[in-house]
C-alpha cells in the first residue's frame, strides 16, 4: 500500500499482513429488552505493516465492519477504503469550514439535502484544486480555467491589460484566485486554504463573466 508523506514521515510503500475473520457480539444480559434481541454479526480485519522502516511507527489497523468479507479481495477493500479516512476528513471539513455550508442554517432534511448536492460537487473541486496546486503546481492552469477566466485573473492581479499570452501555472493561478478571497501571500503563510480559494472562485465568476462580456462587445 502506498503511505503518503505527512510531517511525520515521507511516502513510502508499505506490505501489509491482512486477517480477517467473523464474531458476533452478543446483546448485555441487563438490558431491559435483552431477549428479543439479536447478537449482531461483524467482521474484524487485523492489517499489519511488515518490516517497516527504521524509525517509522508501522501500520497496525484493527477494523470493525458490518459489511460481508468472505475473501482476501473484499478485506483488502475495506483496509483501501480505511486508508482513504484523511481525504474523507478533509473532504467534510471543506463542506463546513470551506463552503459554510453548516452556517446555512436550514431548517429542513429536504433543504440540506439540495444543498449538499451542489455544494458536494463544490467541496470537490476545492479539494482537487488544492491538492492539484501542490502536486502538479507547475502544469498549465488551461486544465480547469478558460482562456477568458486565467486572462481576466492576471489582468486584475496585476492591475495590467493586456494580460501574457502564456497562461499561468496551476500552483500560480490557485495562489492568484486565494488571493481574489483574501489570502495574502506572505513568506509564512504556506499555501492557500479551502476558505479563502472558494471566496475567491466566487470573485473570479463575477470578474471573468465581465472580462468575456467586454470583449465580445465590438468598440463603435
Amino acid at each position: 500500500m502506498q503511505v503518503k508523506r505527512n510531517p511525520n514521515h515521507e511516502a513510502r510503500l508499505a506490505k501489509l499482513t491482512v486477517r480477517f475473520a467473523s464474531f458476533e457480539i452478543q446483546v448485555p444480559s441487563h438490558h431491559p429488552k435483552a431477549n428479543p434481541r439479536q447478537p449482531v454479526k461483524l467482521q474484524v480485519i487485523l492489517a499489519e505493516e511488515e518490516k517497516p522502516h527504521p524509525g517509522v511507527n508501522p501500520i497496525s489497523w484493527l477494523l470493525l465492519t458490518s459489511l460481508d468479507i468472505s475473501s482476501f479481495e473484499s478485506a483488502i477493500t475495506c483496509v483501501r477504503w480505511y486508508s482513504y479516512r484523511w481525504l474523507i476528513e478533509r473532504y467534510h471539513f471543506v463542506l463546513k469550514s470551506g463552503c459554510g455550508l453548516e452556517k446555512l442554517q436550514l431548517e429542513t432534511g429536504r433543504r440540506i439535502e439540495m444543498a449538499l448536492a451542489t455544494y458536494s460537487i463544490v467541496a470537490w473541486r476545492l479539494l482537487w484544486l488544492t491538492y492539484q496546486a501542490r502536486l502538479h503546481g507547475e502544469e498549465s492552469c488551461e486544465s480547469f480555467l478558460e482562456e477568458h477566466e486565467w486572462q481576466s485573473l492576471c489582468a486584475t492581479i496585476h492591475k495590467k491589460s493586456p494580460p501574457p499570452e502564456k497562461p499561468p501555472s496551476f500552483r500560480e493561478a490557485v495562489r492568484m484566485i486565494a488571493s481574489l478571497g483574501g489570502f495574502l501571500g506572505r513568506k509564512g503563510d504556506g499555501e492557500p486554504g479551502v476558505k479563502t480559494i472558494w471566496l475567491g472562485l466566487r470573485r473570479l465568476h463575477d470578474i471573468s463573466q465581465t472580462w468575456k462580456l467586454s470583449h465580445q462587445i465590438s468598440p463603435p
